[in-house]
């Protein structure tokens, strides 16, 4: 019961943190529609796109880059809960959550969930308004996407997770944001097929399939049409332990206690 108590008090401060912070939901969704709607309309001429696993027929750039966006949502939702961490490290409330009599396991991976749930929130958002301007997917889609985009958002928070374990200062977060953030939606299968990056570039059409961010679009793209894509989904939970596992380190009390 104590530890129920815990989680559902975290779960309440992130989701509390997000309700009063309006600013951060606008500017959640705000990104991905410029991408949506003003981006695309430019690619759409540029980029043509053949008929490709999961889609049966040929799609238009809008169809295509919509997983890319959930996923650009949830890096963007799990780097902004691990700015929370930084900021709760300099004001001492990560001090207070972590000497609780729980695992230290335990509390990260509620705060991690936390976010999680934050970033799925916000993807719902965004397809709701993608659908009203005629982006849909099959009806089936959106319930059996929401397993993967659970995953995803486990996986590029427990990336946030861990850079917050490194990084002492919030000054010094959004910069190393930067650093994080648009490499990997960039150097991806988000906007654009691995096949056209190997036309132009070999080397990044090998970056894209090592990134974990190219495997979580596509464990969302696939599961958006009802299939699963076992690779997507078993690089994407191995990423996913990879980062927990290693933000635990970094929690160890003998590397936080100067925090």
């Amino acid at each position: 019961m104590s530890a129920l108590s815990a989680a559902t008090a975290i779960a309440t401060r992130e989701l509390a943190r997000f309700v009063t912070q309006r600013e951060r939901f606008l500017a959640a969704l705000v990104r991905p529609l410029v991408w949506l709607f003003i981006f695309a309309a430019g690619f759409r001429a540029a980029l043509g796109l053949s008929i490709i696993a999961p889609y049966k027929t040929y799609i238009s750039y809008e169809t295509y880059i919509l997983p890319g966006l959930c996923a650009m949502i949830l890096l963007f939702s799990g780097m902004q809960s691990s700015l929370s961490l930084v900021h709760d490290r300099e004001n001492g409330a990560m001090r207070l959550m972590l000497t609780a009599p729980l695992p230290r396991w335990f509390m990260l991976g509620a705060k991690l969930l936390a976010g999680a749930l934050v970033g799925l929130v916000q993807v719902a958002a965004f397809l709701v308004i993608a659908a009203l301007f005629g982006l849909r997917v099959p009806v089936l889609g959106y319930l059996t996407a929401l397993p993967a985009l659970l995953l995803s958002a486990l996986m590029l928070g427990a990336l946030g997770l861990l850079l917050s374990a490194r990084i002492r200062q919030l000054e010094n977060f959004a910069g190393v944001m930067n650093f994080v953030i648009f490499p990997m939606f960039f150097c991806s299968s988000a906007l654009y097929p691995i096949w056209k990056m190997q036309e132009s570039s070999p080397l990044l059409a090998k970056l894209c399939e090592i990134n974990p961010f190219t495997h979580a679009v596509e464990l969302i793209r696939f599961a958006l049409y009802g299939q699963l894509h076992l690779a997507a989904l078993g690089w994407t939970a191995l990423a996913a332990v990879v980062f927990f596992a290693t933000a635990l380190w970094g929690y160890e009390p003998a590397r936080t206690r100067s925090s």
